[in-house]
């Protein structure tokens, strides 16, 4: 079932893209192939992106309710679904578009790691032309059957600049928990850091085009998250200014 739904699907898209890109430029195929994965999952990942940054925001909030209810985790239980349905915000939200979209990731993978030997075109459906057998060189010097330590490096900034938008601020506090905020604190900021090591550490043992894939997708959802953040914020200044007109009015028709 997983190869037939979704493993040949994007196995065969690649091909098609790569027949029809000038000059058959596997590189550009893989871009495209990215940018068409983004749009399919488009719904999936902007609800992803409002769940985790809402996560984010009411963080605070759930650390002053650890503080309060220390040694009463089932009060601390309540207090946090309290919160969460007053926020309107499901815990769960982020992470269900996350898994629906791994089988996609999982198939993406495969077809890159399997390359594209004769027996892995003999999949290509009778419809789309087969080629002989695909360039794996693109723009004349990137190889992308092998591990490519710049497209690794790549894919580890792109995650750096992702991770780091999603972070909130948060000011300084000192209380008796403060501590404890101060460790987590810097878990986060550690966290923030592995996770881009990681990013290029693996990269470096995948062949370059999955390095690619990996690169544009994180690129593309940074823009995206960049997108919702500034309209947000747009949004949110809008409303401020309507609320501080609606009181200026209230003000001057009291007087």
């Amino acid at each position: 079932m997983f190869q037939t739904f979704f493993y040949e699907p994007i196995l065969n898209l690649t091909i098609w893209l790569y027949n029809v890109v000038p000059g058959q430029d596997l590189g550009i195929a893989i871009i495209l192939l990215t940018v068409i994965i983004k749009v399919i999952l488009y719904p999936l990942s902007k609800q992803s992106i409002k769940s985790q940054k809402a996560l984010q925001e009411l963080q605070p909030k759930i650390d002053e309710l650890k503080k309060k209810y220390a040694n009463k985790k089932e009060e601390l239980g309540r207090a946090t679904l309290a919160l969460y349905k007053e926020n309107k915000v499901n815990p769960f939200s982020s992470c269900l578009p996350l898994l629906i979209q791994f089988p996609f990731l999982i198939a993406v993978f495969q077809v890159f790691r399997k390359g594209f030997a004769e027996e892995t075109l003999d999949l290509v459906y009778s419809f789309i032309s087969r080629p002989e057998a695909i360039n794996t060189i693109s723009l004349g010097f990137i190889e992308l059957a092998k591990p490519n330590v710049y497209l690794a490096v790549l894919a580890g900034a792109a995650q750096f600049w992702q991770a780091k938008m999603m972070m909130t601020k948060k000011p300084a506090m000192q209380s008796p928990g403060s501590k404890d905020e101060s460790m987590m604190a810097i878990m986060n900021k550690q966290m923030l850091y592995f996770m881009p090591a990681l990013t290029v550490f693996i990269g470096l043992t995948l062949p370059g085009g999955l390095a690619l894939y990996w690169f544009i997708t994180t690129i593309l959802t940074a823009l995206q998250q960049l997108y919702m953040f500034k309209k947000q914020a747009k949004d949110d200044d809008g409303d401020n200014k309507k609320d501080s007109g609606k009181k200026v009015v209230e003000g001057e028709v009291v007087n």
